[in-house]
């Protein structure tokens, strides 16, 4: 029998019970990759984050993530969500302004913004761009009738997790969309690397958003930060918001749930690229007991 305490966070939000909820695992070494799989089921959340030690010296630690289906290379709520509760428990010093955390698709910087609620900004992964789709089926995959989106092109990019991003005219046609598998397929035609939707449109402060992922696992993410550097970059494409280093804006997210989530973007170039931040709040501290009986992991309690 063995005990492994975790937090339980809001990410993208300063209050609890909103934004996207997040467990982490602060000293996860010990524990193998099947059981993580298996303790991100149990817990049932979008993701949950397991703190490893770093490969080097450079690096604070080394994040694994999982959804309740499958392990993700780079997640945007799990990184900003750990890199709080590492704050929290001194496990990195509180007085710290930037350090990086290794993922599987690489390091990933963040920096912090003192204060009482401290932002919390890590840098985008390299994003990567595919294909446009055909906005006829985007809107059928969506329920969505063709006129209810904007007259460009949706595309596949990626900072890690494959994003479809579509860009709808208004909030009321966002909030009437619905993804499921069936119409994840009609969508995917014979593709067979899993990716997300991630539906948004453009608004006075930014975007307004929701993000759709059945083959992960989550029928509907609150808060998705490794899609949103993807939105970020697909909106300066088509001019909806500006490229200019030193820009910033919000994506709400997650609002149709119940769940709203307010993610920051700041747009430092190209060279610099592309930063998402958000606040994080402390929700619950447990304790999660496993013991192995007849060979096979159970439940304690």
């Amino acid at each position: 029998m063995k005990s492994y305490r975790y937090t339980v966070v809001d990410v993208f939000t300063t209050e609890a019970l909103e934004g996207n909820a997040l467990a982490v695992f602060p000293d996860a070494s010990d524990l193998d990759e099947g059981t993580m799989q298996k303790i991100a089921r149990e817990l049932n959340l979008a993701e949950t984050a397991f703190v490893l030690p770093a490969t080097r010296k450079d690096f604070v630690a080394r994040l694994r993530v999982f959804t309740p289906a499958r392990e993700l290379a780079f997640a945007g709520h799990p990184t900003v969500g750990t890199a709080f509760v590492l704050l929290q428990k001194e496990i990195v010093l509180r007085s710290s302004s930037a350090f990086v955390l290794e993922m599987q698709a690489g390091p990933i910087p963040l920096r912090i913004e003192g204060g009482r609620r401290p932002m919390i900004w890590l840098r985008t992964p390299p994003i990567s761009k595919g294909r446009c789709y055909d906005s006829t089926l985007c809107a059928g995959a969506l329920g969505l009738e063709p006129r209810e989106l904007l007259p460009i092109k949706p595309q596949l990019l990626s900072a890690g997790n494959p994003t479809v991003i579509v860009a709808a005219k208004d909030k009321a046609a966002v909030d009437r969309a619905w993804l499921d598998l069936a119409g994840l397929k009609s969508l995917k035609g014979a593709e067979s690397e899993p990716f997300c939707v991630f539906l948004f449109t453009p608004t006075a402060g930014g975007a307004y958003s929701r993000m759709f992922a059945p083959e992960y696992g989550i029928a509907e993410d609150p808060a998705t930060g490794s899609s949103t550097g993807p939105l970020a970059a697909y909106m300066i494409r088509h001019k909806l918001v500006s490229g200019q280093a030193g820009t910033r804006f919000i994506s709400e997210q997650g609002t149709k749930m119940g769940r709203r989530s307010l993610l920051h973007v700041e747009v430092q170039g190209e060279d610099d690229g592309i930063y998402i931040g958000g606040h994080v709040t402390p929700v619950a501290e447990a304790v999660m007991t496993l013991e192995s009986f007849e060979g096979e992991l159970c439940r304690a309690g």
